[in-house]
């Protein structure tokens, strides 16, 4: 009888890039800190972890990342001051970011890739499998995406990624899989491309920011020499974990249908404002009547 699949209780979040694209705001604000309607983006990937019962985050940092820290922990002085107004609801939005989960921060140091990052977290992680959620994607609570990938990896075993259907013509802005159907929305990975032509792409189905891995991937990583950029690539070692199962374990993507907030370049973070606010009760009916005002009577002839 073949033991369990250990339960995948952690999280690792990559949050040591510069954040160039939005220069100068990222030059003392760390990305992960730029609201999105009124919380930052990285609170929004911790409560999606939490949510599909990781209870244990380990962020991997860098420089001029201390905000990320501060957002997470208590803040006594501003507590104490909207308890002292009656603010309740106030505070128990401040309270809900330092409730979530048990965060760690370990620093990577030299800026070497996704891989690299990922291979920071080794000595948190052990040798159990994991879940990586990389803070420019937002995915909306309503389509619990990490929840089926967790279930997926319990099923199948191995590494599982995200795969979402796209535009051929933009699957060279992400990493193309190719694939072999094994269940319900569930496949067989048996090749990976890093931002292939078009024209060579293996298919559609591109790989978006959710990752559970196998800890095998820490000794492909470890062998895996810098790819695109000089960094070390995860999309290096799970292409040779894919194309050789042997050198690691099986690689499985899910297909993702839902609904998913592209935070990565300024123009896709403005949608994703939109959208999100859209969405709110509490702010969505008097912004959807003003968008739509704004759209029909300020900007009447834009194409």
């Amino acid at each position: 009888m073949t033991s369990p699949r250990p339960r995948i209780s952690k999280a690792v979040i990559p949050a040591a890039g510069l954040g160039t694209r939005f220069l100068p705001a990222t030059k003392a604000t760390p990305k992960e800190m730029l609201p999105v309607v009124d919380q930052p983006a990285i609170q929004y990937v911790v409560e999606e972890a939490t949510a599909a019962g990781l209870t244990d985050v380990l962020m991997i940092t860098g420089r001029n990342k201390r905000p990320v820290e501060d957002h997470f922990d208590r803040n006594y002085e501003l507590e104490d001051a909207l308890r002292r107004k009656g603010d309740e609801e106030r505070l128990r939005r401040v309270q809900q970011s330092t409730a979530l989960a048990t965060i760690h921060y370990v620093r990577q140091g030299d800026p070497k890739g996704l891989g690299h990052a990922v291979m920071c977290a080794e000595p948190h992680v052990g040798d159990q499998p994991f879940a990586v959620l990389l803070g420019d994607d937002l995915i909306d609570p309503r389509d619990p995406l990490l929840t089926r990938m967790i279930e997926a990896q319990a099923e199948h075993g191995g590494s599982v990624i995200a795969l979402m259907e796209v535009d051929p013509s933009q699957i060279n802005l992400y990493g193309a899989a190719s694939v072999d159907p094994v269940a319900d929305g569930v496949m067989r990975v048996t090749g990976l491309v890093e931002k292939p032509d078009p024209a060579d792409a293996p298919s559609n189905l591109a790989i978006i920011g959710r990752y559970v891995l196998d800890p095998s991937v820490f000794e492909v990583l470890d062998k895996t020499p810098p790819g695109r950029g000089g960094e070390i690539q995860l999309t290096d070692a799970l292409q040779a974990m894919a194309s050789d199962p042997a050198a690691g374990a099986p690689v499985y993507g899910v297909v993702f249908k839902g609904r998913r907030y592209d935070t990565g370049d300024r123009a896709d973070y403005l949608r994703s404002i939109v959208r999100l606010a859209c969405e709110r009760p509490d702010l969505g009916p008097e912004f959807r009547s003003w968008l739509r005002q704004y759209v029909s009577e300020e900007m009447p002839h834009v194409e």
